[in-house]
């Protein structure tokens, strides 16, 4: 009697008609994003322009070698001095700089111009570079605020204005040091460093890999694609379900995906990204953003920055790959989490977060 009923039912679901078995395609709602325009680049003008020249308080992370090293955040570091630390001051520049390179017409564009070149002054540069030639300083901002650097000096360099031209070439002899430093240190490096914070390796390599490209600093660029193979190349099933750690602002998984997608040929970086984030294929893909209990504390308000490089690593992902296409809601989302809590926030986050939004939002442009 059983293999009667068995039968029986098979053949039922076989003589269905096709229309019947068929499922219906679900759409998936879009989740915009607001796109960056003069209104919301003034908003986050005012970030940057209230900290950059706001010398305390201060992080100065100085190792100290005497008393003569025993000077305030303004004397050290000329250039970058304000926003609370010497990394932070240099992004905090950078926005400036990105901002007024996309809106001219941005709210007091003068006087921001007066501002970077009174701050990227030739002496105050002169004064940065001694910085990172005293003898306990040769590791200094090791390489969080070396990628920043040089992520100022492309954006300079691909700003078709006098100002900018002026900026740069003051900005040069800092700009080469940092350069030489990748170039000695990245040899020397046996394994990446793969936290959701300032030395992760990826992030590092991926801002310098970018200057590299723009400017065809070849020796660069080819030491970089050969260190990011050399770390990265065998990886797989990386644990994005681990992320974030609680004062994360980078995604060690998406920051690693970032940089091999830049330094791996398309057809290769796809099936790279396929071993190391498999479920990132699925159209049902979802990635909770990373939430921010209080806003007030700086380690925790890192989070809304990881809402934001989360962000800009999965447009760069989608970039020519298609079927990730779905992968923009998830980028989308998390911008649309931290985004309208920056201007009015608290100085914890309001002297670097702005940075994070505008390279996302540029990211976004580019998707």
């Amino acid at each position: 009697m059983k293999p009667f009923i068995f039968v029986s039912i098979v053949a039922l679901l076989f003589a269905c008609k096709p229309e019947e078995r068929k499922t219906e395609k679900v759409e998936i709602p879009v989740v915009e994003i607001e796109q960056l325009n003069l209104k919301q680049a003034n908003k986050l003008a005012t970030l940057p322009v209230h900290c950059i020249n706001i010398e305390y308080p201060n992080k100065l992370n100085q190792t100290i070698g005497s008393n003569a090293d025993l000077q305030s955040p303004k004397e050290l570091h000329p250039t970058f001095y304000g926003c609370f630390d010497w990394h932070s001051s240099v992004h905090g520049h950078w926005s400036l700089v990105s901002l007024l390179k996309q809106f001219p017409e941005l709210d007091d564009s003068e006087t921001i111009k007066t501002q970077l070149l009174q701050n990227i002054s030739k002496e105050n540069i002169e004064k940065e570079v001694a910085y990172f030639h005293g003898k306990y300083n040769k590791s200094y901002e090791r390489t969080y605020g070396w990628a920043w650097l040089l992520k100022l000096a492309e954006e300079l360099h691909t700003w078709n204005d006098t100002t900018a031209k002026e900026l740069k070439q003051n900005l040069q002899p800092l700009t080469d040091l940092i350069v030489q430093k990748y170039l000695e240190f990245l040899p020397k490096l046996r394994y990446p460093i793969r936290v959701g914070e300032h030395t992760n390796t990826a992030f590092g390599l991926t801002f310098a890999w970018d200057y590299a490209n723009t400017v065809g600093n070849t020796e660069l660029k080819s030491l970089i694609e050969k260190r990011a193979k050399d770390f990265y190349l065998k990886d797989e099933d990386c644990p994005i379900t681990w992320e974030p750690s609680g004062f994360d602002f980078l995604s060690p998984c998406l920051q690693e995906a970032a940089i091999m997608k830049r330094v791996l040929p398309k057809e290769e970086f796809a099936v790279w990204l396929g071993n190391f984030l498999p479920e990132l294929k699925n159209s049902n893909f979802k990635l909770p953003v990373g939430e921010v209990s209080d806003r007030t504390d700086g380690k925790l308000v890192h989070l809304d920055g990881v809402n934001f490089s989360r962000a800009w690593a999965l447009y760069t992902i989608i970039d020519e790959l298609p079927e990730y296409n779905h992968l923009k809601n998830v980028a989308n989302t998390h911008i649309n989490y931290s985004l309208p809590n920056l201007v009015g926030d608290s100085y914890e986050g309001g002297h670097w977060l702005g940075s994070f939004a505008i390279y996302a939002l540029n990211t976004a442009k580019h998707d």
